[in-house]
């Protein structure tokens, strides 16, 4: 065998090594669904096809951050309301109708036309369970938030918030796109929920020390 035969065939096992790194590289992509990288094969290279969010996704992103930043504030908020107020249902009733009398100028500001209750009548049952799970969620905070802390409360609801919401995804409930449940989802879950268990512990020993008082 000449030294040119062995270098196409050196050339060719290299070219075959290559081709099985990147069959399984966009296996393991898939199944992880990377949002942001994929490998794919452009005859025979691997090649990387960037999907990097844009701007206006970045921008909901910054809004749904600034959203949940004002929700502990909500639940400190509502519990002093709550104790100067005598009982925590009146800071309930107090929260929901300071919210409605927020929303009415808006809808007035933005002209939003009048509710076609008919309409709304005709839908399915669990669109009308958004107040309900509302006033649990208020109460549970007046009640809750001050016993366990902001931080052990919040990341408590975002553990909750995560599992329902993956059923939800997983199945396509209440008109959500169908997304099932991968290893990189349930891995993200079981890490809020590791944080949850590590911020409630250490939280111990300054519940411990309070209790020996």
């Amino acid at each position: 065998m000449t030294f040119r035969q062995q270098s196409v065939e050196h050339h060719q096992q290299i070219q075959i090594n290559s081709t099985k790194i990147i069959h399984m590289a966009n296996i393991a992509c898939e199944k992880l669904e990377f949002p942001f990288l994929k490998w794919i094969s452009d005859n025979g290279s691997i090649k990387k096809e960037k999907t990097m969010p844009t701007l206006s996704s970045l921008l909901m992103l910054a809004a749904a951050i600034f959203a949940g930043a004002v929700v502990p504030l909500q639940a400190g908020a509502n519990a002093t309301l709550g104790r100067l107020l005598g009982h925590p249902l009146w800071a309930t009733a107090v929260s929901l109708g300071v919210s409605l009398a927020l929303i009415l100028p808006m809808l007035i500001a933005f002209r939003a036309p009048l509710p076609s209750l008919a309409v709304a009548f005709k839908g399915p049952w669990w669109i009308w369970i958004g107040g309900f799970a509302g006033v649990i969620y208020i109460t549970a905070a007046l009640l809750l938030a001050p016993k366990l802390g902001a931080a052990s409360f919040i990341v408590a609801v975002i553990a909750g918030q995560m599992a329902i919401s993956m059923l939800v995804d997983h199945f396509g409930l209440m008109g959500f796109p169908l997304k099932p449940v991968n290893a990189a989802r349930l891995t993200g879950l079981l890490l809020i929920v590791g944080g949850m268990i590590v911020t409630q512990l250490a939280n111990a020993p300054a519940a411990l020390a309070g209790a020996t008082r």
